[in-house]
Order: structure tokens, then C-alpha cells, then sequence
């Protein structure tokens, strides 16, 4: 049955879901903006640089699974609340690191804590929520994403100013994630299914991944995420150095610039988005993925414009790639929502952790390595073609522009193609959910519909 206490305060507990959500993307983004710094220090190379993102997801994406299966079978509150109190003290680790191989290792104990969280918070919504009003539950809580890159480009190259060290942003990030962890421990939890008015059995699900992978819908909107993934992670870990090398803006400036491309744009893109996306969804049963793939159409060509028009003003650059990348956010509100509507609630946080596996693993993962491989590459390529012995600033910053020039806009290509395809079956699929769904209630519950 439903817990209309815990339905009257499920706004309450989606704010603090999305604080938490505001301070996951605020910590993992740190590395991003102190890149160039550490580089420095250590004397790395790109494809190093990009190891540091590849690690992390890596270890996200595969402890997600098991830890998205205890989501569906345990505490979801529990989960979450261990979970930052990890990933927040790790942070804080990271700040005292002297090497770059035991820096790398902190992290990918950050990613470790991080994984708990999404797929338990997913479901939470998904139990909250009815699936009209998913979508904007849905964008309340990823507008954690945009303003945790807003609050960390905005403050972080300050904070290294102001202390002259790269160090102190990751002490300063570890506090309030240390005390969100101990509100999280005080969520009253829904019953699984409250949303759909249905009592789901508690019993153990046999072959649950087998299950989910069965659904094609959610089969093509994986795919989709591992492209769009591959885009965000290439542009999100190297869009301040590109800047910094390519546009020649001292470090502050070029945070608050991708600030504005990958923050300010989230506000507008997931607030409108979750509206929008609910609104068509009322009218066409597909026309969140169709409105996705139409946002994917117009963030590709205005990524492609403004990589491939070269050294343009600063000012036209950010303006148009800030147009592309607020289109993006649509994935967010309308794929997100779109799994929570063809999986049943006793696999949903399975769901996400396959989802965010497929993401991270070939997603995220490839795309800051890839970035930093083929940076080097056209570094070096370009040297050769100067006929000179030594590698310059100059050469880096043509390859690293290069690189992200030929890489985003083409994988969010792909994911517009991957969107269009899922929409097709994305009716058939979200029908036998539903009939799922009645086939497991009990005598003399009220069905969803």
C-alpha cells in the first residue's frame, strides 16, 4: 500500500536527494578544474590525465552493480548514507596525496562510494513519483548535476587561488557531504511499487540482469548513454584546459567558462526539459525519446559549429557550444524517466546500475582516455609537420582542440541515432510492464491504471 505520510513528504526527500546529487558531481569534478596544475607538478602527459577520469568511472560503473542489486533488496537509506560519508572523508584523502599512482587509487575509492548512490536514488524517485510526474521529479534531482559543476567551476579556481594550492578544494568538499550522510540515514523509505499502487512481492528475482537486458528498449537507451556519456566525460574533463591552452584564459576564467557551458545551461536544459518532456509524454506515449533525439540533433550541430570554427572570440565559442550543450540535458529528464517506465520496481535500481555500467564502462570511461590518447596524437602530429625535436604549449593545445573537435559531436551523433531507435519500441515495452505490474498485485489491490 501506499505511505501517504511518506508520499506528503516525497518533495522533502527529493530536495535532499538532490543536495546529495549536487555534491557527487561537485567532488568528482574537482580533478577536472585542477588539471593543469597537477600536470604540472607531476609532469604528465594527456593520456595520464585521462587515466585519472577513466579509473574512476571504471570502478563506478562495475562496483554499481552489485551495490544496485542491495539497493533492490536492502536499505536504500542505508546505502546512500554509508556511501557518501565514504566517498566525501576519500576527497578529503586526496587533498594529502604526494604521488600521482596513490592520487589515482583515492579516487577510484571515491568512485566506489559515488556508485552506491545513484541507482538507490533512482529508485527512491521511481517509488515516489506516479509516472506523470517523473520527468520533473526526475529534473529536480539531476539539476544536481548542472549546479554541482556551476558551485565547483565557480568556486574551485578561487579556492586554489586564495589558499595558492590545488589541495584545499578537496578538504572544503569532504564537510557538507560528511553531514548530508547523516540526514540521509533518517529517510523514511516508500514501499517498492507505492507509485504504481501496487504491493510488489519481496521474494527473490531469479536472473534479474537477464530480465532487464531482455527489455529492448532499455537495450538501445544504454547504448545511448554510453555515447552521450563518452561526450559529457570528453567535454566535462577536458573543456578548462582546452580553454586554458587553446583560448589562452588563465585557470579561473576558463572554470567559470565551462562553468557557464556545462552549468548554467543545465539549470535552463532540466528545468524546461522535465517540463517539456512530460508534457509530450501525456500526448505521445514515445515523445520524451523523441524529444530527446531532436535536443541530441541540435547539440550536435552547435558542439560540431563551434569546435569546428577554430579560434574564434572566446565569447562566440562558449555562447554557441553553451546552446548545443543545453539541448543536451534533455537525455537526462527523458531517458532517465524512460527506463523508470519499462522496467518493473523491484528491478528498477538493477536497471540503473546496468544503465550506469553501460555508461561508465564504455562511456565515460573511454571518453577522457580516448581525449587524452588522441590529443597526444595530433600534438605530436603537429610537431612533425613544424619539423621540430621539442614538444610545445602550443602544439598541446592544437591537439587537445582537435581531439574534443572531432569526439563530442560525433558521439552525440550517435546518440541521436540510438535515441530514435529506442523510441520505436518504447510503447510495446512500457505496455508489458504495465501488464506485469497488475499480473504481481494482490487480490483487492487497485490496479495503475
Amino acid at each position: 500500500m501506499v505511505d501517504s505520510t511518506q508520499a506528503r513528504n516525497a518533495w522533502r526527500v527529493l530536495f535532499l536527494l538532490f543536495l546529495a546529487n549536487l555534491f557527487n558531481f561537485f567532488d568528482r569534478t574537482i580533478p577536472a578544474i585542477i588539471i593543469e596544475p597537477i600536470r604540472k607538478e607531476w609532469s604528465l602527459s594527456d593520456f595520464q590525465l585521462g587515466i585519472v577520469g577513466t579509473a574512476f568511472t571504471l570502478v563506478y560503473a562495475i562496483a554499481g552493480l552489485p551495490l544496485g542489486r542491495m539497493a533492490d533488496t536492502g536499505s536504500r537509506r542505508k546505502l546512500m548514507g554509508w556511501g557518501l560519508a565514504a566517498w566525501s572523508a576519500l576527497t578529503a584523502v586526496n587533498g594529502v596525496v604526494t604521488h600521482f599512482w596513490t592520487f589515482l587509487l583515492v579516487r577510484m575509492g571515491v568512485g566506489i562510494g559515488e556508485a552506491s548512490y545513484a541507482p538507490a536514488a533512482n529508485s527512491l524517485i521511481g517509488d515516489l513519483f506516479p509516472a506523470h510526474k517523473r520527468a520533473r521529479a526526475m529534473g529536480i534531482f539531476m539539476l544536481g548535476l548542472p549546479l554541482g559543476l556551476l558551485l565547483a567551476f565557480f568556486t574551485i579556481g578561487a579556492m586554489v587561488k586564495a589558499f595558492d594550492s590545488w589541495r584545499a578544494p578537496f578538504f572544503i568538499a569532504a564537510v557538507p557531504g560528511l553531514i548530508l550522510a547523516a540526514f540521509m540515514f533518517m529517510i523514511r523509505e516508500p514501499a517498492r511499487g507505492a507509485a504504481e499502487h501496487v504491493t510488489v512481492a519481496e521474494e527473490k528475482v531469479d536472473r534479474p540482469i537477464r530480465r532487464v537486458l531482455s527489455i529492448p528498449t532499455f537495450r538501445w537507451l544504454v547504448l545511448a548513454g554510453l555515447a552521450f556519456n563518452f561526450a559529457t566525460y570528453a567535454c566535462n574533463s577536458f573543456m578548462v584546459p582546452m580553454l586554458q591552452r587553446y583560448f589562452l584564459l588563465p585557470l579561473q576564467d576558463a572554470a567559470m567558462a565551462t562553468g557557464l557551458i556545462v552549468g548554467v545551461t543545465g539549470l535552463i536544459g532540466l528545468t524546461a526539459g522535465g517540463w517539456i518532456a512530460d508534457k509530450v509524454h501525456q500526448r505521445w506515449a514515445n515523445g520524451r525519446l523523441i524529444f530527446a533525439a531532436l535536443s541530441m540533433a541540435i547539440a550536435c550541430l552547435c558542439t560540431g559549429y563551434a569546435l569546428h570554427a577554430g579560434k574564434i572570440e572566446v565569447a562566440a565559442f562558449v555562447a554557441v557550444f553553451s546552446a548545443g550543450w543545453l539541448f543536451s540535458y534533455n537525455f537526462y529528464t527523458c531517458v532517465y524517466t524512460a527506463i523508470q517506465d519499462v522496467v518493473q520496481p523491484r528491478l528498477r535500481a538493477t536497471a540503473m546500475a546496468l544503465f550506469f555500467a553501460g555508461l561508465y564502462l564504455l562511456g565515460g570511461g573511454l571518453g577522457p582516455v580516448v581525449v587524452g590518447l588522441l590529443s597526444d596524437h595530433f600534438a605530436h602530429t603537429a610537431m612533425a609537420v613544424a619539423q621540430v625535436d621539442q614538444m610545445s604549449e602550443s602544439f598541446k593545445a592544437m591537439g587537445l582542440h582537435d581531439a574534443m573537435m572531432y569526439l563530442i559531436p560525433g558521439a552525440l551523433f550517435f546518440t541521436l541515432v540510438f535515441l530514435a531507435v529506442a523510441s520505436k519500441g518504447f510503447s510495446r515495452d512500457a505496455q508489458r510492464m504495465r501488464e506485469g505490474m497488475v499480473a504481481q498485485e494482490p487480490v483487492g489491490q487497485p490496479s495503475a491504471a
